[in-house]
């Protein structure tokens, strides 16, 4: 069981931010508790001495008598739990026999002298006088709840020890629910309201000598019945009674001096409590780390970890308050503190049992958690009700070391209700979008960004993280392909992706990228993306738009290879995905330079030893280590520039559109949702349409040109261009030539190579052909100095045009531009001058 108490049971209930706020605020009040008891013990001692020896005056002496008594406390609780557990039971013996010889006391008859200060033995009267309220010097209930609560504080005293206790388990709620119990009955059994009347003079010659013959009224009605004239108290002061005379335990019990004895016993036992209870959650506190400022006091010496530092804090703090040397004004201030922490105390058991979670299991059969909540509400209104500017500096100082902790975000993981309430209120919220059509109004996008690791590709995590961030939903993507990717000799492709899978969202979430990661295993690449397309998400939660990167060298990568990335394109159509594909000429694979750093990071003897996750560790080569040629440096060094640029602040520019069919709308609001970002608000929309898609945009408030890409290109020589001949070479390792065979042998060439691109095919889509290619030269004209360029994605139809063509069209049309992303919608509309 771990040490903290009260701080322990709050910080592992509501995590970190309330259990690291009302800490502090907990400890502290502990400290100035110990000043208070003590207080009360220098004012006792000082009472007792003011008529025969006073050192300087009474305030001054409970000063010195209150310091002189917390440094020999200091020593005892330095010492160790073993000298306190003793000097605590010598102490409570005392305190046992004072209260006992208070009650016999109350049975003695009483004498002609204790009669005169009020002391008339039990008598129903006296009790039925004393049980209405009656307050004076405007004083209220509250006023005085304030005063006597902090003598009910020290019933956590074993809970703030947790950590010292042999079973805390058993003990902690067995000696709260005693302690509780046992202090309301001996609190009853002394308040001697049925034995002594609340004023009195004093003066033996007050005594009736004929009861019969005096007519008793007023607030001294029942001591004129029997038989003393206190009537005066009505008109001034008295000096003797239960509202008058703090020492009238002593008069009325059966041996003085012993409650002066208890007196020291009390409010040294429950200052000792304090002084080892502050200490202590102060330390539970500083050792996880919430306040790294205050990481000093963490350390404890010794076999019992002793946390000295906080004792000689504590010490200080409580000897500060000890000057003050008034009890009444130390008393309040700690009682909105020791308020605050019941309250979250309460609001903890309540919250655990809100969260319904599996894990929290009250061993105690008469718990209810409304009953919980109904303290802590209580607890609030009574600091406010006992005084309100204290009770909102109390919280005050609770929300800004609330808030100093949520912004902090400590590295620790508790499993707080907190936690357990946030799953339950997303499932819920969760099931309740199941049950909602969808609507254009509504419509967000929610991406599956292909991106792999998302160290590997950070300009499509970034840019797929500007369209979602508080819009949307972004899902990072992996797939594990078995047999084709290089898996550590000791382990699989599933505990690759599993060890992965941690790793992967906690760098999301230190990059401060809201998404979430996702990776399946499969044979084969698309089968992978399939799966996600397919399975991703929850209810409405599910991806709607697929982001990937472009295939770079799709020239060189294989016919396997190709089919699968377009194959993928289709998938996400039939699925009915929105589809973007994100081009940098520099590339968006830094995959290479990710797995060097880590390398270098595993085999520098100052950084601990890789966990085997890297792919490349167990092939890694000394020479690795070594500075690659400057032109691959320089290449590595543009590549890292241009993958993270949607990191920086984009300059003063444009956002170019080039809205090619009507998809929907995605096309459109993508690039909107970007101008929104402050990273993106010095880029202006421009949107380049055709004239026949110029009629929904007047609705827009957007800077629109009207372009006529075609520009009557089909009467012009267009294939001695050299963009022509360019694309003709590139496409001329995967033509089939097959036009000049007979028929038969061109029969036999296709079913051999059914994936190359056909005389009879190029010939169809010639047109669309050299649409790419004037495209391209007019994004070069009107677009080359853009932030970011935005075009319609060409659509290749399924079993129609080949593979290898339509990658062609892709690379020819986004060829030697800025950044540059094809979006294609599913013709289902997202914005609203649709609907």
């Amino acid at each position: 069981f771990c040490s903290g108490g009260a701080y322990y049971l709050i910080s592992r209930s509501l995590g970190p931010e309330f259990g690291g706020s009302i800490g502090l605020i907990f400890a502290f009040a502990n400290a100035v508790a110990v000043a208070m008891y003590v207080v009360g013990f220098a004012e006792t001692v000082v009472d007792l001495l003011k008529y025969d020896v006073l050192m300087v005056d009474v305030l001054n002496d409970i000063r010195i008598v209150g310091v002189i008594t917390v440094v020999l406390l200091l020593g005892i609780s330095v010492a160790g739990m073993e000298w306190e557990a003793k000097a605590q039971i010598v102490l409570l013996v005392i305190l046992l026999v004072a209260i006992v010889n208070v009650i016999v006391g109350t049975f003695i008859p009483a004498t002609t002298s204790k009669k005169s200060q009020g002391f008339f033995n039990y008598n129903s009267k006296i009790f039925l006088d004393n049980f209405k309220p009656a307050f004076r010097d405007k004083e209220t209930f509250f006023s005085v709840f304030s005063i006597f609560f902090p003598a009910a504080t020290g019933i956590l005293a074993g809970a703030n020890i947790s950590g010292d206790l042999r079973d805390a388990q058993k003990a902690i709620p067995k000696g709260t629910l005693l302690a509780i119990l046992i202090t309301g009955i001996t609190y009853l059994g002394v308040a001697l309201s049925a034995t002594v009347v609340r004023d009195a003079t004093g003066n033996i010659t007050d005594a009736i000598l004929n009861p019969g013959m005096v007519h008793c009224n007023g607030s001294t009605a029942v001591a004129c019945e029997l038989g003393y004239d206190f009537s005066i108290c009505e008109r001034e002061k008295c000096n003797f009674g239960l509202m008058n005379n703090f020492q009238v335990m002593t008069m009325v019990s059966g041996f003085g001096p012993l409650i002066i004895a208890g007196t020291f016993s009390a409010t040294l036992s429950s200052a000792l409590a304090s002084l080892v209870s502050a200490p202590k959650v102060f330390q539970a506190l500083c050792q996880d780390n919430i306040y790294k400022i205050l990481h000093f006091f963490a350390k404890g010496y010794g076999r019992n970890n002793e946390p000295i530092r906080g004792y000689v804090l504590t010490f200080i703090i409580s000897v500060a308050f000890i000057l003050i040397g008034d009890l009444n004004a130390i008393a309040p201030i700690i009682s909105n503190f020791f308020l605050a922490s019941y309250a979250l105390i309460n609001f903890s058991c309540f919250h655990a049992s809100y969260a319904n979670s599996p894990g929290w299991r009250p061993a105690y059969k008469f718990y209810n958690m409304w009953l919980s909540l109904l303290g802590a509400v209580l607890c609030c209104v009574v600091m406010f009700v006992i005084n309100w500017w204290a009770a909102l500096l109390t919280y005050g100082i609770e929300i800004l070391l609330y808030i100093y902790v949520t912004v902090k975000k400590p590295d620790v993981n508790w499993g707080s209700s907190t936690q357990a309430v946030t799953f339950v209120s997303a499932v819920s919220n969760t099931l309740s979008l199941s049950g909602v059509e969808d609507h254009v109004k509504n419509f967000r996008p929610q991406i599956l960004a292909l991106t792999g690791p998302p160290r590997t590709r950070p300009a499509l995590l970034d840019l797929a993280h500007s369209f979602t961030k508080n819009y949307g939903l972004c899902i990072t993507c992996e797939v594990f392909v078995v047999g084709c990717i290089v898996i550590s000799l000791s382990t699989n492709a599933k505990l690759e992706m599993n060890a992965g899978m941690e790793r992967n969202q906690l760098y999301l979430r230190k990059a401060n990228r809201k998404a979430f990661y996702a990776a399946v295993t499969c044979n084969n690449f698309r089968e992978g993306t399939d799966s996600l397309l397919q399975a991703s998400g929850l209810g409405r939660m599910k991806p709607n738009t697929l982001m990937i990167g472009f295939k770079k060298h799709w020239k060189t990568a294989g016919t396997e290879a190709v089919q699968s990335y377009v194959g993928i394109l289709h998938d996400a159509f039939d699925y009915e995905y929105g589809t973007m594909i994100l081009r940098i000429d520099e590339g968006l694979d830094v995959s290479h330079i990710v797995e060097a750093e880590d390398i270098i990071e595993s085999t520098t003897p100052t950084k601990e030893v890789s966990d085997g996750s890297n792919s490349l560790e167990h092939s890694f080569n000394p020479d690795m280590c070594s500075p690659p040629p400057a032109a691959v440096a320089k290449m590595n060094e543009n590549l890292v520039e241009a993958s993270t640029q949607f990191k920086k602040k984009q300059p003063k520019g444009t956002i170019d559109v080039w809205w090619l069919f009507d998809d929907g709308g995605l096309t459109l609001l993508l690039p909107y949702i970007l101008t929104t970002r402050k990273k993106w608000k010095d880029s202006k929309l421009r949107i380049f349409v055709a004239a026949n898609q110029l009629m929904p945009l007047h609705q827009l408030q957007f800077n629109v040109w009207e372009l006529d890409w075609v520009h009557n290109w089909k009467n012009t020589d267009i294939k001695i261009n050299s963009h022509l001949k360019k694309f003709d070479d590139m496409i001329e390792p995967f033509r089939l030539h097959e036009g000049s065979k007979a028929a038969s042998q061109a029969a036999a060439m296709k079913n051999e190579h059914p994936h190359k691109i056909t005389d009879e095919e190029l010939s169809s889509f010639e047109e669309k052909t050299n649409l790419q290619i004037r495209l391209n030269e007019l994004l070069q004209k009107h677009s080359k100095s853009a932030n970011l360029i935005i075009v319609s994605m060409p659509i290749a139809r399924k079993e129609s045009i080949s593979d290898f063509l339509y990658m062609a069209w892709l690379d020819v049309l986004t060829k030697d531009l800025p950044a540059t992303v094809l979006i294609r919608g599913n013709h289902k509309s997202v914005l609203t001058f649709y609907s």
